[in-house]
């Protein structure tokens, strides 16, 4: 295994699982827990920007290139994200299972659309 592949498993999994402890902690009501939910996941989350610039630095890849085409895909990532975890919190918590699914539904095909933005179509 190459060493930028083995420092991005470590970043990744430790910054993916304190990212989603802390959205447990921080949504789970019963745990009472938001505020350290909220820096745990923020944590997690700034494990995760830093995995990506030191990926990027490892490939010999400028760190960020501000563009419009990054822009419009980082809003397009954050926008299909949000709208499959209303659609979660719709069936979990509001207790709207078929509309909840729908939205879901919807933003996993938001996401689904970054693939040919990112990749292209061949």
């Amino acid at each position: 295994m190459k060493k930028k592949n083995f420092v991005t498993l470590i970043m990744s999994v430790v910054g993916g699982l304190l990212f989603a402890l802390g959205m447990c902690m921080g949504l789970i009501q019963e745990w009472n827990a938001l505020k350290p939910g909220i820096l745990v996941g923020t944590v997690g989350a700034v494990i995760l920007l830093a995995m990506v610039l030191i990926r990027r630095k490892m490939d010999g890849k400028p760190m960020i290139v501000l563009n419009g085409r990054t822009i419009g895909t980082t809003l397009l990532g954050v926008l299909g994200a949000i709208v499959l975890g209303v659609g979660m919190c719709m069936v979990m918590v509001w207790d709207m299972l078929v509309l909840g699914i729908v939205v879901g539904i919807i933003g996993i095909v938001l996401l689904l659309c970054l693939i040919p933005v990112i990749k292209g179509l061949q």
